[in-house]
Order: structure tokens, then sequence, then C-alpha cells
């Protein structure tokens, strides 16, 4: 990760990636233009680097020369390109090869074409290092493109931000969550989790996800996601981890702008785990932590059943039905511990005592993230 200006962004494309691409691409060029001498032209300031590294690659001989395209600052905005700087040479009846860094909108080839319209070329070709396809709004053809990409902002490798980072030899992509803190808080039944995560998601200013109640809501509403659900529910079948992952994944869009969340009851296997953290990273986030409440089991079930008095739960009036949750928690999810342990992310919380007393254990771990 590495920070410009006030982004961050994490890496991306890798210089041995882009070297092959740019390999790839000069021998492409070399076998459709054959013995002619074409005329190689930069676009600057970003494809300095590109069209420097591309031609020590060309295998013939060629002809290099850069141009810029610029904007009347202060009468039209910067968007609006009016002029062109550095074209000199005569090119009449020259096979002419546009090296871009980077195509997106397609905005500055439209003002290519135009100009070279009036210049009499034989040919006039576009080769792009990256190009976004979700981006390009126009018809030109692109005959040559090194690698595609999503319609996310990058640097490096003649790109900049604000005027850093062209000097980077790899490129970065943008970190669109600059700052999240991501819990999973953890605990056999009875350790009190919904408890401390009420507590936590106010002084954080979290937002609380329990895998119980993102389900309840969805089959209550008939979402696709909840009925599909309730279809598996309803044949005796557990609901696949992806229908989970889907339901956590909208929540997660409901709250793009959140400081962070809170996950209680998901992930319970490591392969919940790994869909977690996959979904995490398509946000440009990641799981801070796995924060466990560690509770004797005697206490587990003395809570429980007192908690049965008044919850109404009939799995919370029955010692025997509570000792097998306990068991099931410690066969079945427990080994969640060795999982993010392995990423130094785990961290066990001493989960008896006060409630305050607990919170402030946890938040004591909190701060130090």
């Amino acid at each position: 990760m590495i920070k410009l200006h006030d982004k961050y962004f994490k890496p991306f494309v890798s210089a041995k990636e882009i070297d092959a691409a740019l390999q790839r691409m000069a021998n492409e060029i070399a076998a459709d233009v054959g013995d002619e001498i074409p005329v190689f032209v930069g676009v600057l300031n970003g494809s300095f680097m590109v069209v420097s590294d591309f031609v020590k690659k060309y295998p013939k001989p060629c002809e290099v020369t850069f141009i810029k395209l610029a904007s009347y600052e202060g009468v039209k905005s910067s968007d609006d390109i009016q002029r062109l700087i550095g074209l000199t040479q005569d090119l009449t009846g020259r096979t002419v090869i546009i090296l871009e860094d980077i195509i997106d909108t397609g905005k500055t080839l439209a003002e290519i074409h135009r100009i070279f319209k009036n210049e009499n070329v034989k040919a006039l070709k576009i080769a792009t290092l990256f190009y976004k396809p979700e981006a390009y709004k126009k018809d030109f053809k692109l005959h040559y493109i090194g690698i595609e990409i999503p319609n996310k902002f990058i640097v490096g490798y003649g790109l900049d931000y604000d005027g850093l980072g062209r000097d980077l030899p790899e490129v970065y992509q943008i970190k669109q969550t600059q700052h999240m803190t991501n819990l999973v808080l953890f605990g056999p039944p009875g350790a009190g989790k919904g408890t401390q995560a009420e507590f936590l998601k106010e002084k954080y200013n979290l937002v609380h996800i329990s895998t119980g109640d993102v389900f309840r809501y969805n089959m209550k509403n008939d979402t696709a996601l909840g009925m599909l659900a309730k279809s598996f529910i309803e044949k005796g079948q557990l609901v696949p981890d992806q229908v989970t992952i889907d339901m956590l994944n909208a929540e997660v869009e409901k709250n793009a702008d959140a400081n962070g969340f809170i996950f209680d009851g998901f992930p319970r296997t490591n392969a919940q785990a790994e869909a977690l953290d996959k979904l995490m990273d398509s946000k440009d986030s990641q799981i801070n932590a796995m924060i466990a409440l560690e509770v004797d089991d005697e206490v587990l079930v003395k809570r429980l059943l007192e908690r049965g008095k008044t919850s109404g739960r009939k799995d919370d009036a029955d010692e025997t039905v509570i000792r097998n949750r306990i068991k099931v928690y410690y066969d079945e999810t427990a080994i969640l511990k060795d999982y993010y342990a392995a990423q130094d992310k785990y961290f066990g919380v001493d989960g008896i005592g006060g409630i305050e007393e607990i919170t402030e254990r946890l938040s004591t771990v909190i701060n130090k993230l």
C-alpha cells in the first residue's frame, strides 16, 4: 500500500506484467507493419514511460515523436482539449501509431483523430497499454491493447495523481475505502456477543451486521435472496454460503459510507471466512480482527438457563440442549481461531465480568488496531 497526497493506493499491475504486455504489443505491431518504418507518437505527459520502454522492444527501425494536447486554461474547462503542441514533422503518406498509456472515455482519442485527419497520413492506428472498456464512450477502433482494466483510478508507470506517482515502475489502483475497521465478533452461545456489539457499534460508529437479523429481514420481506433461502430451508437443506454472502454484500452496500462493520454470526467455517475476505477485498477493505469472547462452559450454561427464564427460547431452557450448542460451537466454529491466528488477527478477550468491564477489554483491543 502507498499513499499519495490524501489517497491510498494498492498494488494492481506488476512491472513484470507491464513488460510482458509491451513486448506482446511490439511484436504484434512489427508483424502488421512489416518492413515499413512507422512513426510512433506518444501523448504527453502520461505516455513517456510507455513509449520509452516500447521502442526498446520494437524489433525494427522506427521513428518516435511526442505531442501534447492542451486546453485554454481559464477560458474552457480543462476537459475541453483545444490545441496541439509538438507536431512539426510532415507525416504525409506515413503510418502513424499513437502510443497511449491509458484510454478510458476516449475524449483525447477523438481529438487525436480530428487533428490527424488533416495530416494526410497513410494509416492512423491506436495502441494503448491500459484500456477501460467500461468507460470507453467513442466508436474509434483500438488496434492494439495491452491490458484491459476495470474503471478505477490508477497511478504509476507514467500515470499520476495530482502530480505524484508517475515515477513508479508498477501500477497501483486507488483504495476506494480509505479508512475502515471491520471486526468479526465471536464467542459461544451465551458469551454476550449481541450485548457487546450494541455497545461497540455506538462507541466506534460501526454498523452491526447480525447474520440472524439479516436472514429474518430478507425472509420476512420476501426479497429475492430471502425467497431463495426459504427454498432451501423448506427442503431441509442448508442455505449455501453464497446466498449468505450475497445477503451480507447487500447490507455492506447499504452502508457504503460506514466507518466499518461488526460481523456477528458469520463466518462459521473456514470456507465462509475465505468468502468474507473476498467480499471485503472487493470493497477495497479487509477484516481487521476476529475478537472472541472467552467464557468458561459452566458460566455459559448458567447464563443461558437464566436467560431462558425470560427469553421464551426453548433452547435456553434445556441444559442438555445448551451443552450441545456449546459443543457444536467448539466442534464447528472454534476452528476459525486458527484461520485468523495465522493472519495475526485473532484476539481472545475474557468474557467474564460486568458488561462495562468486558466492553473496556474489547475497546483495548480495538483501539490498538
